[in-house]
Formats: C-alpha cells, structure tokens, sequence
C-alpha cells in the first residue's frame, strides 16, 4: 500500500529535464521581454532625438530667417535714413531757394512801392494820375501777397510755421481781415456784410494768422464772384466754439472737386486760379493755419454757378483779451532828423530819400556796407535806415560796428530786408537793429516808427 503511494508521488513531479526546459523558457520569455522593453525605450529615445534634431533644424532655419530679415531691416532702416535725409536737405534747398526768391521779388518791388507812395503825394497834373497810381497800388499789394503766400506755404510743409497766441477779440480779428481784403473788394465793386454775435466772443491764437486765415477766404471769395456782388461774413457760437462762414453767389465748386478743395495744387482749382491770377495756394494755407488752431474748416457748394460757403471751426478761449489796438499810421514828425539811409538799389535810395525829405528830415544816402559804417562814426546822425545785403560788409556787420563804435547814444536802427525767415529777423535783432521791415517797406509804418523813435 505504501509502495504503491510512492510510486504515483514520483510520477506526478516532473523530471529534472522538463525543470530545466521550463526555467530557460521563462527566462527566455523575460530576457525577450526585457528585450522588447529596451528596444520600446530605444525607440522613444529614437522618436525623441529626431524631433529634436527637426526641432533644431527649424530652430537653425529660423534663426537664418532672423538674420536673413534682419540684415533686410538694418538695410532698410539705413535706406529709410537715407530718404529721410535726401528728403530734408531737398526740402531745405527748396526753402533757401524760395526764401532767395522772395529777397530778389522784394527787393525790386520796393523802390515801386517809394515811386508810387511819391505819385500818391503829386497834385494836380493828369487827372489820371490818381488812378494809375490806385493800378499801381493795387498789383503791389497783390504782388506781396503772392510772394508771402508762396513762403507761408513751404514752412508749413516744412513744419517750420509759428504761432504767437493770446486771447483774441473775434471782432478785431474779423475787422482786420476785412481792412486786408478790402482793396479787392472795392476794385470789384463788391460789397461785404459782417454779421457777428451781440456778445463778446474770444479765441486763443495768433492774430495776424487768423486775421490771414478770413482775409484769405474773403479774396477767394472775391476773386471767384462777379462784380457788384455781396459777400457775407457771420458768425456764431456753437457750444465751446466759434462758427464763421463765408458766403457767395459766385461761381461755385463741382461736387467732385470739394473733397480736394484745401489741398495744395488742386486739379481743377488750380486752373481756375491760374485765370483769376493766383497760385491756387490761399486754401490750402486757410486749412493748415485752422488745424494749427485746434480747429476745422468746410466748404458746401451746390454745385456750379451756385456759390459756395466756406465754414471755420475754432474753439473758443476762456482767457481775459488783452490784445492791444490795432495800431494806425501817424503823419510825420515836425522835427527833423538826421538820417543815414543805407541801400545799395539806387532807385529804391533815391524814392526814398525823396520820401523823406517831403518830412522834413535830412537824409545821407550811402550804398556799401563799410562807407556806411565809416559815415556813422564821423557823423552823428539820429537814424540809420540800413538793408541787410550790401557790398563789402552786410547790414549786420554794419549795425555791430556802428554800435561798438559809438559807446554813447548810439542812432536808431531799422533794418529793411527782402528776407522775412524768423532766424533772419532774430538775427537783426541780436547785431543791434531796433526794427526789422520786410520790403517792400510800407512808408506809413516806417514813418510811424521814426515818429515813435522821436517821441
């Protein structure tokens, strides 16, 4: 019985062989597993290394690009700089070119401006000669509007315009306006009608700009109306602003043409002016100045033949007016002076010394800048009337000599120059000259300021 127990026992335990094969199998399945694991993880790493080598790649071709936009960049920055400068130093050739212009325009416009002053002066002869002398009068001041327009149009766009503000009175800038249109208005028989609000109305700007601003739209409005026609001026206060409108029946402005209307050098306008006798610059000066202002400007016509109406914007100022009155031309002084007139035009010298001696004063003309200074310094004179260029030494030179050589009471200077830059005039004004006048100089202000010395 026990015999036969021992016998199933054995048979049932496997034989030491089929251990065997059984251990290497499971260590083959492990070693296969551990295999497939290590080969998984080689592959990850695999996987891993190929996305960082396209990772790198697209890193490194960014990094090309980067560069590659930047050295276009740095070419275009230093193209850029390039234009900027080729454009600034154009923009000032253009501005020393028209300033230039402006000096030789002038110049020979001011011993016109003396004769015809002369003219004015002559009675009886010709009964014509009153009007010649008003034809004379009239292009004169057409002439110099011209040239100032032109000069005012490049410092704009130059960004070189000032503005010297204070609070304004609308009345007196709206008066002033009207005194500088008037000449057109009269020799076109036109009548102009102002209508202002019954209250006070002030504005921060600069007067004489505004004052050229309304001037400005009333010759545009002139210039395009027929003869015998009325011209209105109105203003009134809209909220914290000032509304002034010019109104015309005249010719009116095309529906296509209004959007461009202030722009410099229109199509269209430009011929219109070019008929009218003008540069077709007047609005586009109107629209910059009333920017400059703070302020807009709008025109509204129905069409052709239909009038227009020009609309300025500004907003009003809560400042005290302190604006001073406008001043007015005084006649000469009974006392006479002795003056030293230096100007190397001999005809404008000569109207002048004319001019002058109908005052009452003597007058030592002189055409070189170093007769001038030598005359000065043996003379004792009261004023010197001197241009800026001249032969040998420019009026500044002379000024500064004079005055380093007369320690005492120097003479009054007044510089006159066909130069009206503000580096100019602030020029003048530190080599020792008491006034600077743009010609063509107006003889009531020159008289005025030797009555003003005088007194």
């Amino acid at each position: 019985m026990n015999d036969n127990a021992e016998s199933d026992a054995t048979a049932a335990s496997p034989a030491p062989a089929e251990r065997d094969e059984r251990y290497l199998q499971a260590l083959h399945d492990k070693e296969l597993g551990d295999l497939r694991a290590l080969i998984a993880q080689l592959l990850m790493q695999l996987e891993l290394l190929q996305l960082q080598h396209t990772s790198a790649q697209t890193l490194e071709s960014h990094v090309i690009q980067l560069r590659e936009a930047n050295e276009h960049l740095v070419l275009a920055t230093f193209s850029a700089q390039d234009k900027q400068a080729n454009a600034e130093a154009s923009m000032q050739r253009q501005t020393n070119f028209l300033s230039m212009l402006a000096h030789e325009l002038r110049n020979p416009l001011q011993p016109i401006a003396y004769a015809n002053t002369l003219l004015g002066k002559l009675t009886g002869g010709n009964p014509e000669l009153s009007r010649l002398h008003a034809i004379v009068e009239r292009q004169m001041s057409h002439m110099t509007r011209l040239i100032d327009d032109l000069l005012d149009a490049s410092r704009i766009s130059s960004g070189k315009i000032g503005l010297d503000k204070s609070a304004l009175l609308l009345e007196d800038i709206v008066t002033l306006a009207a005194e500088g249109s008037q000449q057109r208005l009269d020799a076109r028989q036109q009548q102009l009608r102002i209508v202002l609000p019954p209250i006070r109305v002030l504005i921060y700007g600069d007067r004489m700009r505004l004052a050229q601003v309304f001037s400005n739209l009333l010759n545009n409005a002139s210039k395009f109306s027929p003869e015998h026609e009325v011209i209105v001026l109105a203003a009134q206060v809209v909220g914290n602003m000032v509304q002034i409108s010019v109104s015309d029946h005249g010719m009116g402005i095309a529906a296509e043409l209004q959007p461009f209307i202030f722009d410099l050098f229109t199509q269209g306008l430009q011929s219109l002016d070019r008929a009218q006798g003008g540069l077709g610059i007047g609005l586009t000066l109107v629209r910059s100045l009333v920017e400059m202002h703070g302020g807009t400007v709008r025109v509204h016509s129905d069409g052709i033949g239909f009038g227009s109406t020009f609309t300025v914007l500004l907003p009003l100022s809560t400042e005290v007016a302190t604006a001073p009155a406008l001043p007015s031309p005084r006649l000469p002084t009974p006392r006479p002076l002795h003056i030293l007139l230096v100007e190397d035009n001999l005809d404008a010298a000569e109207t002048l010394c004319l001019l002058l001696e109908l005052g009452g004063h003597t007058v030592v003309p002189c055409h070189d800048g170093a007769d001038a200074v030598e005359l000065a310094l043996a003379g004792h004179f009261d004023l010197v009337i001197c241009d800026i260029e001249l032969p040998s030494l420019d009026g500044f030179v002379v000024v500064e000599r004079i005055r380093a050589g007369l320690p005492g009471k120097a003479p009054f200077f007044i510089a006159t120059s066909g130069y009206n830059q503000p580096q100019d005039r602030a020029r003048a004004i530190r080599s020792g000259f008491d006034h600077y006048l743009v010609k063509p100089v107006a003889i009531d202000m020159l008289l005025a300021l030797i009555e003003l010395h005088v007194h």
